[in-house]
């Protein structure tokens, strides 16, 4: 019988470390130690969470093991997210790769944090077939992409602006709701009707999205609103969060429909931070239904920042052998 293959993956993009245990393609653990510091600021500190991701990643690397009742001599290769995110955040993820790499004398493996995003929906049973398209959205990224193999994906939109993640999170902050926003904003329009107002949504050719407009379009209606009512928000929060979800997730799937019918491909995906929300679920989900689409949709914790995602995409490129150098650097920005 042929040895399965066992992978260690690491995650510290941002301000979620986490650790997971992949075995032959089956994620076996994936803990996440969530980091709760940036909440007093508005949003995340780059000092501040790589400092907390040094005081966790040991911690989160042993509970993944632990969890998977795997020892570190059962280990074929360690697996890290390289690039995009913080670069201090990343730095502490990369080195504590590399050191454990060097010293259990195992490959190394370096992912994209959005091409792990895409391959999410390759862990859990029902998986789509290739080729698909995914909608990948998060707070720094909004694409949309064809996946034709775990290893050959092609952007073919993206936002011209801020990304749909950024988008909930500034609309929210105009609505005095702590950060993070986005799920905050879920939260509340469960409650309201989306239909309640209409914001603008800015008209881009071709699949490629913009959300600056949004954004400007909820700051002008509320200061003509709060002037009239100092109370407008607390009075119509439910409604004004429904409305704004719904805007922001029409012109996501608006731009799918166009990618199906420029592309022909009939299975649809999404992923990153914003698939967990539950109005783009659900309407990816209705869309799908009324265009006889197969829809996928990841489990919640493999939508977030997670390390399960990190270890699938190494799962793929260990079998391509894709072997990383220990003189490899972490980037914030590198592209695909």
């Amino acid at each position: 019988m042929d040895k399965k293959i066992t992978i260690l993956a690491i995650e510290s993009s941002c301000d979620e470390t986490s650790a997971s245990v992949c075995v032959d393609g089956k994620i076996l653990s994936n803990k996440i130690a969530t980091q709760k510091i940036h909440e007093q600021y508005g949003g995340v500190v780059p000092e501040l969470a790589s400092r907390v991701h040094i005081q966790n990643i040991v911690p989160v690397v042993d509970a993944a093991l632990k969890e998977a009742h795997t020892a570190m001599n059962d280990i074929d290769a360690i697996a890290f997210t390289q690039a995009p995110g913080l670069i201090g955040s990343l730095l502490v993820g990369t080195q504590f790769a590399k050191s454990l790499a060097l010293a259990l004398n195992k490959p190394l493996i370096s992912v994209h944090h959005m091409q792990a995003h895409v391959l999410a929906n390759l862990i859990t049973e029902q998986k789509p077939e290739f080729p698909f398209l995914c909608l990948t959205v998060s707070g720094g990224h909004t694409q949309i992409v064809v996946a034709r193999s775990p290893l050959e994906l092609e952007v073919i939109g993206e936002t011209i602006d801020d990304a749909a993640g950024e988008a909930f999170d500034k609309t929210a902050k105009l609505l005095g709701l702590p950060y993070p926003g986005g799920p905050l904003i879920d939260k509340h329009a469960r409650a309201g009707n989306p239909h309640a107002f209409t914001f603008a949504e800015p008209q881009i050719p071709g699949l490629n999205f913009s959300f600056s407009g949004v954004k400007t379009s909820v700051l002008y209606f509320l200061q003509k609103q709060t002037k009239e009512n100092p109370s407008f928000i607390d009075q119509n929060l439910d409604d004004l969060c429904a409305s704004i979800q719904y805007t922001i997730v029409n012109i996501l799937l608006k731009k799918v429909r166009k990618a199906v019918e420029k592309t022909k491909i009939t299975s649809v995906c999404i992923a990153g931070g914003v698939s967990a929300n539950s109005g783009l679920r659900n309407a990816l989900t209705e869309m799908g239904q009324k265009y006889g689409w197969k829809t996928y949709v990841p489990e919640f914790q493999y939508c977030l920042d997670n390390a399960g995602m990190i270890a699938i995409t190494a799962y793929h490129k260990f079998l391509a052998k894709e072997f990383a150098t220990l003189d490899i650097s972490p980037s914030a920005r590198a592209e695909w």
